[in-house]
Formats: structure tokens, C-alpha cells, sequence
């Protein structure tokens, strides 16, 4: 039987590497890819999440010859507005003042490259609503520092989990990776999961 592919994920995020584990895959190797995350002039959330997600697989691919590369992007919108990645406090304020009480998009983007340089991707778009903050949710949640690093300044599989009242779409989606869609693009491009290892005898 030929060996199997490895498998990269082009990402240091830790909330993707704990949702494919949840899905049962390990990847050989975590390469994360420094890529310009810059919206182009009149570019739309879907279409950012989308080239972004192609660009960090590609990346990783270069460094990770005869891999199957999975690439990922999560971009938070209000309506066309792209929210950024929140770094400071008065951003992550700034964030969650435009959220306070009402709905936005969360876009999320997959893209798995085959060793043969074939490429796939989809886009899992969630629709979400956040209650109406008040100052003191405000401050307590910058004060968490949950925020930093965080697309829109949150992150629903933490504190601000609380904060939203209703949801259209795919959860792992937000926290960062569409399950289904993932799975899916590896077993079309032909990726071969290692077998399950045996339970412990009793």
C-alpha cells in the first residue's frame, strides 16, 4: 500500500488544530504562513476569505512539498465593512461597539491543496447577532484579553459565547474551521485518514 501523504495545516491557530482533532485528523505538521491579510481596493468579505485562504495553503505548500496543505481564513463583517483583527484595546472596543445589538457575517474560507498542486476551497458564510453590550460587558471582556488576535475582537467559543442572542450557519465556522466543508475537500482530493489506533484492552 503507498504511503500516505502527509498533512500540513497552514495555521498556528490553536482552535483549528483542536477542531480537526475533534474530527478525529492530527496534522503531521503546523506551518503557519505570514501573508499580507491587507482587503484589496473593492474587495468583498467572501472574496478576501476565499484569496487569503488559497494564498496561505499555497505558501505552506511551497515549504511542504508532496502534502496535502489545508489554508483557512475567518473575516468578520458588517455589511461590506471588513472588522479587523483586533490587537489593542480601543480596537477590540471599537469592535465591539459596532456589534453591540445587532447582526453580522462571519466569513470563513478553506482551501486544501494536493500534492499534485490541485487546489480546492469553499466559503461557509454564518450569519450572527450580538445582545446589546453595556459599558460594564465592555470593559470586563477588553479586561479578558480574550479578544486579542481575534477577527471582529472576539471569540464565541469563549466569554463572548454569551454575548449572542442568535445564529444562522456553521459554529465551528466561527471559532475557525468549517468541519463538514473540511472534511470534505480532503476526501475529494484524495487524502487517506490513518486508521483509528485499537481501544486499550480492558
Amino acid at each position: 500500500m503507498a504511503e500516505r501523504a502527509p498533512l500540513v495545516l497552514a495555521s498556528a491557530s490553536p482552535r483549528r488544530l483542536a477542531l480537526l482533532a475533534q474530527a478525529g485528523i492530527t496534522p503531521d505538521t503546523v506551518d503557519a504562513t505570514d501573508v499580507d491579510e491587507a482587503p484589496l481596493r473593492d474587495e468583498t468579505p467572501r472574496r478576501l476569505a476565499l484569496r487569503l485562504a488559497a494564498a496561505k495553503a499555497e505558501a505552506a505548500a511551497a515549504r511542504n512539498p508532496g502534502a496535502f496543505v489545508i489554508g483557512a481564513d475567518t473575516v468578520v463583517s458588517v455589511g461590506l465593512r471588513v472588522l479587523p483583527k483586533a490587537e489593542t484595546e480601543d480596537e477590540a472596543r471599537r469592535c465591539l461597539a459596532l456589534l453591540s445589538g445587532r447582526g453580522h457575517r462571519v466569513q470563513t474560507a478553506v482551501a486544501v491543496r494536493a500534492p499534485d498542486g490541485r487546489i480546492a476551497s469553499r466559503l461557509v458564510e454564518t450569519r450572527l447577532k450580538v445582545k446589546r453590550l453595556t459599558d460594564p460587558e465592555i470593559d470586563a471582556y477588553v479586561a479578558s484579553g480574550e479578544w486579542r488576535g481575534k477577527a471582529g475582537g472576539y471569540a464565541i467559543q469563549g466569554l463572548a459565547g454569551a454575548f449572542i442572542i442568535d445564529l444562522h450557519g456553521s459554529y465551528s465556522a466561527v471559532v475557525g474551521l468549517p468541519l463538514y466543508e473540511t472534511l470534505s475537500l480532503l476526501e475529494g482530493l484524495g487524502f487517506r485518514r490513518s486508521p483509528p489506533a485499537p481501544a486499550p484492552a480492558s
